[in-house]
């Protein structure tokens, strides 16, 4: 099926139940720019080797033909939804349930408390985080909750932050899990981020990883009745048991 971008983003809703069903062709002035089609089934692996997810996906990527870095600006004028751009993909981000705001919540407060006076900030999203594998290749990634510890010192001109976040978070979701796990942890390692905390309500674990030299130095698994610990903030450790309390 064909659509042009102007009808896609007028009913989006429309074109993303269809594209469980075929894959969808995004054009503009008679040109095929893009492909909005679903993630089909994937299985990715625990740290002891046990299977993380194993989705029949409904994650959507507005990608297919890749997209420029300005055709990602351009749509993101043009709509009030929410996208990220990674590695020439444009990804729609679906509106959280509430077990995913509950955790973000308690995460923040936590955070908050960790982190109050120390010249570190927890922020949440929508916040956009450009990050670059090199100058040519630009993502913007919006992740759930992070820790900026050089604010001032990367704010421009438009009062948009163009650092690094120290510590990142992502609560995975049944529309974003493969692309969290996969490719955002590529993105996250490959860009300077030093430690990156998956949150996973439907097993109820925190997995953390820490990133030295563009690779994986450590990374622990955490259940209810234990405390994620930080492997780069010897102070902040967060209770299992609180994040997930539904």
């Amino acid at each position: 099926m064909k659509v042009n971008s102007t009808e896609l983003q007028n009913n989006f809703g429309k074109y993303l139940m269809l594209a469980g069903q075929d894959d969808i062709i995004i054009t503009r002035n008679g040109m095929e720019i893009a492909k909005l089609t679903a993630i089909t089934e994937a299985s990715v692996e625990n740290a002891d080797g046990t299977d993380m997810i194993r989705e029949n996906a409904s994650e959507y990527s507005y990608g297919g033909k890749r997209a420029t870095y300005e055709e990602f600006l351009q749509l993101q004028e043009e709509t009030e939804e929410r996208y990220e751009y990674i590695d020439g993909e444009i990804y729609w981000l679906a509106s959280p349930r509430t077990v995913h705001q509950i955790a973000i919540t308690e995460l923040l407060v936590n955070f908050y408390n960790t982190f109050q006076g120390t010249g570190c900030t927890p922020m949440v999203a929508p916040y956009d985080i450009e990050l670059r594998r090199n100058p040519e290749n630009r993502n913007i990634v919006q992740p759930d909750l992070m820790v900026i510890c050089d604010l001032e010192d990367h704010l421009n001109e438009s009062d948009y932050y163009k650092g690094v976040p120290q510590l990142v978070v992502e609560v995975l979701s049944k529309s974003t899990q493969r692309k969290d796990l996969i490719k955002k942890l590529d993105l996250y390692m490959s860009c300077g981020v030093n430690e990156y905390w998956i949150v996973n309500p439907d097993n109820q674990e925190v997995t953390i990883y820490e990133f030295e030299d563009k690779n994986i130095s450590q990374y622990s698994t955490f259940k209810k009745g234990e405390s994620a610990q930080s492997f780069i903030f010897s102070e902040l450790s967060v209770k299992v048991d609180g994040i997930f309390r539904l």
